[in-house]
């Protein structure tokens, strides 16, 4: 029961401070209508069109801004659940390492799918 109560509440936690830090900032940016406002995408944002080319025109951004606020909040509480589960300052950082790689990976991925399937990834851009 204590595990799925960190889980949540690391959730939580991590989703609020990715929504006041990161995406409330990149919303003013980019409804600024002053022309010196520098643009900037968030870095999982700018992995999924570099990577897997997803196309920023067709995507709906602010959707697009919450399913990464969600995936990272998710993948964040899990790594976190994780770490919590083992014993030992090395071993935490070991499995806290290999989970949060392998976590940002496996769940960008399936986000690739997800607007693979609604066909807004520019052709032939994956590798």
């Amino acid at each position: 029961m204590q595990e799925l109560i960190l889980f949540l509440m690391s959730f939580v936690l991590v989703f609020i401070i990715y929504q006041i830090f990161i995406i409330i900032p990149v919303k003013r940016s980019r409804t600024s209508k002053k022309k010196n406002v520098v643009k900037k995408d968030p870095l999982e944002i700018k992995y999924l069109s570099a990577m897997y080319g997803l196309n920023l025109k067709k995507v709906n951004y602010n959707q697009l801004l919450q399913i990464c606020a969600i995936v990272s909040s998710l993948d964040i509480s899990i790594c976190v659940s994780l770490i919590g589960l083992v014993n030992g300052l090395l071993t935490e950082l070991f499995v806290g390492f290999i989970s949060i790689v392998a976590l940002i990976y496996v769940s960008y991925y399936f986000v690739y799918l997800f607007y693979k399937k609604k066909g807004m990834i520019k052709n032939g851009k994956h590798k």
